[in-house]
Formats: C-alpha cells, structure tokens, sequence
C-alpha cells in the first residue's frame, strides 16, 4: 500500500486533508480499473458472435447465393440484436438480388432500412433491385440517400453509373462505316 492510500486510511489528520482530493482519484482509478479489467475478461469472444451469419456473408462474397441466403437466415434466426439482425435482413437483401428474387429482395432491404434508415448498403442494394426493376426514379432517390451517408462509396458510384448507362446511355463519338469492303 502506497503512503499516500496509507494517509487516506489513518484518519482525518492535517496532511489527509491536503492529499484528501488525491486520495479520491486514487480511489476512483483503482475502481474504474478493476471495473475494466473484469468487463474486458468477461468479454473474451473466439471468432465471430454469429457463425451463420459470418459463413452467410462469406458465401454471398463468394457468389454462392444460394448458400449464402440459407445461412443468413439460419443466422438472422439467432441474431442476439438489432446490428445482427440489420447485417442479416440487409445480407439477405443482396443474397435475393443475386438470385434475381427481385420483390424478395425489395422486402429485406426496406425491412433493413426500417432499422435503420442510415444503412447506405441498403440503399445501394435496394437501387439496384430497382434498376433492374426498370423504376429509375426510385434507384435515383435511393442512390442520393446512400451518397449523402457515404459519399466516398465506390459501390454507390458503380450503381449511379449503372443508372446512368441505362437512362442516358453514351452514344459513341465515332461511327465505323462497314459498308466498305476491306482493301486488296
């Protein structure tokens, strides 16, 4: 025990008083470090909080959708809060795009945004789903809404552009004439 912890526990004599707001810190680090270190041994987690959820996301990354959706919603069936199951509707969402389940899709990603309406995957996902639905003003609608969350999105700019190509597709600046035949 240090001199000064000492003093604080020997009465309230002259010297304590002067050391008396020491002693409080001393106190409150000494507590607020036990506090931490039994929150951070208790905390101890070995790979991912939800494995089917992770496996899900792995196999959607892969390209295998199939496998991808039916372990997300394995996962999404465990989801333990409200990020889990945010990262799930809006991982299934993606999952339905790739299978070309388009209103499936639509479904989980407007459930994903209900969560949380600043879900920028979401929107993406969900322009998509809506380009390929041929209703461009809502991919518009939906890509602004990404790009004010995150403006540095390479996905929400490759979206943009596939919206771009599909409303005001670039014609080239030079025409080949092949009606000519080819020199002897």
């Amino acid at each position: 025990m240090s001199a000064l912890a000492a003093a604080c526990l020997s009465g309230y004599t002259e010297g304590v008083m002067r050391t008396l707001p020491v002693c409080l810190v001393l106190a409150i680090v000494t507590l607020t470090s036990a506090a931490v270190q039994a929150e951070e041994d208790s905390r101890v987690v070995l790979g991912p909080s939800n494995p089917n959820l992770f496996d899900g996301a792995a196999a959607l990354i892969a390209g295998d959708a199939e496998t991808g959706v039916r372990l997300t919603h394995l996962g999404l069936s465990m989801a333990t809060n409200r990020r889990e199951r945010l990262v799930g509707l809006s991982n299934l969402c993606a999952g339905y795009l790739l299978l070309e389940q388009l209103e499936v899709a639509l479904d989980f990603c407007n459930q994903a945004l209900e969560i949380n309406d600043r879900h920028w995957r979401s929107y993406s996902n969900r322009a998509l789903i809506y380009l390929k639905l041929k209703r461009y003003d809502e991919a518009e609608r939906d890509l602004e809404r990404g790009l004010t969350i995150a403006p540095d999105s390479a996905k929400l700019k490759t979206v943009r552009a596939q919206l771009l190509d599909e409303i005001d597709p670039v014609s080239p600046r030079i025409t080949i004439d092949e009606r000519r035949g080819e020199p002897e």
